[in-house]
């Protein structure tokens, strides 16, 4: 798969948010031949089925735009309410439309959830993997990557200091590529 795009959905659109920082650090570890860019979904306005019909708003397709160039999806999502951010699951939708134009469509997945409790996102790792399965998106199954106290992983910085979290996002990383890479052939 080399020379392939992979896109990052963040799915807090907190400034300063945890699943932020993990995504810059596996930005920052991405192996050659590959490239790895955050999508932005914090912008999208609230999906409204009318706008299929007239006046989308430049911005659904720009994004829709975004993913349909990648050649698969990271997604790295806290959990609110046992389930995701209402900003990922409006992302979804917005580019699961127009009905039978979903940009989604059997691009391979790999979902990252974390928590700042020994949770570590649970909930919302499997309701993302729900959505994932109707959009006919493959999911790596494993490594599963739940990650607990997310808030003790980084320095004042913002950079990744637990080692062995390091050692497993990487390894899951290289893990979800091999994954991809059979798909996409």
């Amino acid at each position: 798969m080399e020379n392939k795009k992979i896109g990052i959905i963040v799915g807090s659109i907190r400034k300063d948010a945890y699943t932020k920082k993990l995504a810059d650090f596996l930005i920052s570890n991405t192996p050659s031949g590959y490239q790895l860019e955050k999508i932005e979904i914090a912008d999208l306005p609230l999906y409204n089925q009318d706008y299929d019909e007239a006046n989308e708003p430049d911005n659904y397709s720009v994004f829709r735009n975004k993913v349909k160039g990648m050649n698969g999806i990271i997604f790295i999502t806290p959990e609110h309410n046992r389930s995701i951010p209402a900003a990922l699951k409006n992302a979804l939708d917005i580019g699961s439309r127009p009905y039978g134009k979903s940009v989604w469509n059997n691009k391979p997945a790999m979902v990252i959830s974390s928590s700042i409790s020994g949770i570590s996102g649970f909930g919302a790792n499997h309701h993302l993997r729900q959505s994932l399965t109707f959009l006919n998106m493959p999911a790596m199954q494993q490594p599963e990557i739940y990650l607990a106290n997310v808030q003790d992983y980084f320095n004042e910085k913002g950079e990744l200091i637990k080692e062995d979290s390091a050692k497993f996002l990487k390894d899951a990383l290289k893990s979800y590529l091999e994954f991809a890479e059979k798909l996409l052939k």
